[in-house]
């Protein structure tokens, strides 16, 4: 479900609903906010490519995130040409904090890297299912929040395949407790609203 102001709801995986603070600075600052997201779909196909060449032996891993970075792909692709429809040249932009913060819970050496790698990316996929949503459902131009609530399903579709990937391999016995001790980790990450307007600020 997409969090409103009057009845925040709570993805799946997270601990905390985005603030209105969030919304009312992404709205103010839509462009800039867009330009971040085709960042963050361009990254998130990164991430995928990267989990394949550090496991390369491992065959429902590699066919499931080759499925994810086309997609990511796919979606950098539309959010560029949203961009250009506005006149909002691409380039570079700093990073927010939260990525950076949110690897540093991941720890350094296999097995124990591979789940925490898997779940961080669940996360930061299911934390982008909710704003995305909420961009589509706050956003002033009808044709934007339909493109914004049509990329919504792919966003669950995603988190689930890596929360899929770490329980068949670890169990659902490991993968919980660590779910949660990095979802705490997430929303309090997110606890202070970052000055510069991101999807993930």
């Amino acid at each position: 479900m997409i969090a409103t102001p009057s009845r925040p709801q709570t993805i799946k995986f997270l601990k905390t609903s985005t603030s209105q603070a969030w919304i009312d600075q992404a709205l103010a600052n839509l462009d800039e906010v867009m330009l971040d997201h085709s960042h963050c779909e361009r990254k998130a196909a990164g991430i995928a490519i990267k989990l394949m060449f550090l496991y390369p032996g491992d065959v429902a891993l590699v066919e499931a995130l080759t499925d994810i970075a086309q997609e990511e792909l796919s979606h950098f692709k539309q959010v560029n040409q949203w961009l250009a429809r506005r006149g909002v040249a691409l380039r570079s932009l700093a990073a927010g904090p939260y990525g950076a913060k949110l690897r540093k819970h991941v720890r350094p050496n296999d097995p124990e890297r591979k789940l925490d790698l898997l779940l961080v990316s669940a996360l930061i996929e299911a934390r982008s299912h909710e704003r995305l949503g909420l961009l589509g459902a706050h956003c002033p131009d009808p044709e934007l929040a339909k493109f914004y609530r049509s990329l919504m399903a792919s966003e669950a579709r995603h988190y689930g395949a890596y929360w899929v990937l770490a329980t068949n391999e670890f169990g659902t016995d490991v993968v919980m407790p660590r779910l949660e001790e990095l979802a705490i980790a997430e929303s309090e990450i997110l606890a202070t609203l970052h000055p510069a307007p991101r999807v993930h600020s």
